[in-house]
């Protein structure tokens, strides 16, 4: 698509993203556009799929950490088609999460806009905006955008219409199996060595690393291949990591229970970013209570669905 269509095609709250920053595919039916975030003087990428008639309901899409949008376009580009184009989507990227959008030039200023709440903060920026056009807000989180949709949800009842919760990571993170294994890796200072050594995978050719992860469509290797390139985002997705972390505790039992009646959880068979935490989520709903609506999948659709099953849980979430 052109950049003027693009800009012409785009709601009043977003602003087109240069084609030199987007990689615009002119076969895709999406649009790369941000929104500025005025409270932290910077800019969110988000991917935009139009709708082809009015419509008053609106789905938000809140990706898991790292937030690249790009690792979901196939779903999100499935739940658009299967409903026929008549449903808008916005997808909204995490501050920090994107390469080539700038992250601030100080660590410790930029640290104040990489964690979870101000990740809460932006969400919320960009539902205020949202209301303005759309009066029914859908919003669908991975991973940890499952807390963050939480977050939203009782900050905004009044506008929140559902929320879908896939693979929700929402209570005591660091006590999962990955957690437990991975939580050391988060903690200053091994986001800034991290995130300095990263440059040397620009030295991997590309057909090494698409041969180390041949079970990956090469599109998403070029996504994770952008993530590699890109220090500064490497050390945002670390740094809200380690927030994370220490962040989410204790299950919410109360907001899950107060709004049952609009929300969708989707678990895997096995899911080591939730553990056993996934018997505590359920045990927080009625089990006679139909208005919950709960899936368990495939054994082999992973936590990072996205990669190859994005068609899945398309399916699932439309």
């Amino acid at each position: 698509m052109s950049e003027s269509l693009a800009a012409d095609s785009l709601p009043p709250f977003l602003q087109p993203l240069k084609t030199s920053q987007a990689n615009v595919d002119s076969s895709s039916s999406h649009l790369n556009a941000t929104f500025t975030h005025h409270r932290f003087s910077r800019s969110a990428h988000v991917l935009w799929w139009p709708h082809t008639s009015s419509s008053s309901t609106i789905l938000i899409f809140v990706p898991g950490n790292p937030g690249l949008l790009n690792f979901y376009i196939p779903f999100l580009a499935s739940v658009h088609n299967k409903s026929n184009h008549t449903l808008p989507i916005l997808a909204h990227s995490h501050l920090g999460h994107t390469p080539g959008l700038g992250t601030g030039s100080s660590e410790d200023t930029s640290r104040l806009s990489l964690g979870l709440i101000a990740q809460v903060e932006s969400l919320l920026e960009l539902i205020d905006a949202v209301k303005s056009v759309y009066s029914k807000v859908i919003i669908a989180g991975h991973s940890v955008g499952c807390w963050l949709t939480m977050q939203v949800l009782k900050e905004r009842p009044e506008l929140i219409q559902s929320i879908i919760l896939l693979f929700p990571t929402i209570s005591h993170i660091k006590s999962t199996p990955n957690g437990q294994n991975l939580a050391r890796l988060f903690k200053p200072p091994f986001p800034s060595i991290i995130s300095a050594a990263s440059s040397l995978t620009r030295l991997i050719p590309s057909g090494l690393l698409s041969l180390m992860f041949s079970h990956w469509p090469p599109e998403q290797v070029l996504v994770l291949r952008s993530l590699l390139n890109s220090p500064s985002c490497i050390y945002a997705s670390l740094t809200m990591a380690h927030d994370e972390m220490e962040t989410i505790q204790d299950l919410d039992v109360d907001t899950l229970r107060r709004y049952h009646h609009r929300i969708h959880l989707y678990f895997a068979e096995f899911d080591d970013w939730v553990g056993k935490e996934k018997k505590e989520i359920l045990r927080a709903f009625n089990p006679d209570e139909d208005a919950v609506k709960i899936v368990h999948g495939r054994q082999d659709i992973p936590h990072a669905f996205c990669i190859n099953h994005g068609e899945e849980l398309a399916s699932q979430c439309f």
